[in-house]
């Protein structure tokens, strides 16, 4: 069977959808790739975009988004909820089918080598392909952001594992790696209130004592005038989904909020929902191959 790898490239534009439309066309152009997915959120002001193909494939793909995104998003004017650091933030390859992760870290290595050289970007490798442990998690990595990154980078410790030790001033910086599937999922809180939310995912994220697997945040959804806890399960096998629901629902009793809605953002690992219809439905000795669909699908 051929080798199949994942790219989930995120960019900093979520409002314009001109803008967000070019980028993602840069996917269609190359053949040996599909495009999953995209989605874009306003408030976060960023974009998701899922594509799978051939390591070759992948890799060209991945690069050329990225010129894209450097030649149409500026960062100098750049605002959302969401952290971020540069016009194309995180592109991080998931090994699919007949990968190692060894294979597909080179893959990363590869593409963050060409935006350092041939787009004059800063690159910054984490998870997997990190280069010292200190950039394993990317929270440690973006933190200070795409303002706070113009002294960061001048920091020895900081300097980029590819290209320039300056900041980019329009394109800002890119983190490249190599990590396995993981599940965004947000959960939505009936108020405005944003330190609720904040305080409750402070609580949730492993950081805080919470859950092993789980990075959380808060963020204010303007366009519904409701805030939300923001969640990425780094390993949803290990921290299943029902289970950082119920606790960020747990966490919100406290304060009388209730949970007015959920959201995945981008593509999830079917294990993932059907660990969830187990836990809800309580169903015994359930199997995947009961799923109509993946019988079919064989």
């Amino acid at each position: 069977m051929a080798k199949i790898v994942e790219c989930v490239p995120n960019f900093s534009e979520g409002r314009d959808m001109v803008i967000i439309e070019k980028i993602v066309d840069e996917v269609r152009k190359v053949e040996g790739v599909k495009l999953l997915d995209y989605s874009s959120d306003a408030d976060h002001n960023r974009t998701v975009v899922t594509l799978v193909g051939s390591p070759e494939a992948a890799a060209e793909a991945a690069f050329n988004l990225a010129k894209k995104a450097a030649e149409l998003i500026d960062m100098t004017k750049h605002q959302g909820g969401h952290p971020r650091m540069g016009a194309t933030d995180v592109v991080p390859f998931i090994p699919v089918r007949d990968m190692t992760n060894e294979e597909t870290i080179e893959i990363a290595k590869g593409v963050a080598k060409r935006i350092g050289e041939e787009l004059n970007i800063p690159v910054y490798l984490y998870e997997d392909a990190a280069s010292v442990p200190g950039r394993k998690n990317l929270a440690d990595v973006r933190k200070g952001q795409y303002e706070g990154f113009f002294e960061k980078i001048k920091n020895p410790e900081w300097a980029p594992d590819f290209g320039p030790a300056v900041m980019n001033e329009k394109s800002g910086c890119t983190a490249v790696s190599s990590r396995v599937p993981l599940v965004a999922f947000n959960v939505n809180l009936g108020t405005n209130n944003f330190e609720i939310a904040d305080k409750i995912a402070k609580t949730v994220r492993f950081l805080g004592g919470g859950l092993r697997f789980v990075k959380a945040m808060g963020v204010t959804l303007e366009d519904r005038g409701i805030v939300q806890v923001s969640m990425n399960l780094v390993n949803y096998e290990k921290t299943a989904v029902y289970r950082a629901y119920e606790m960020v629902k747990m966490e919100a009793q406290r304060y009388g909020v209730p949970v007015v809605g959920t959201e995945v953002i981008g593509l999830t690992p079917m294990k993932a929902l059907i660990d969830c219809a187990e836990y809800y439905l309580q169903i015994e000795n359930f199997s995947v191959d009961q799923i109509l669909e993946h019988r079919i699908a064989e």
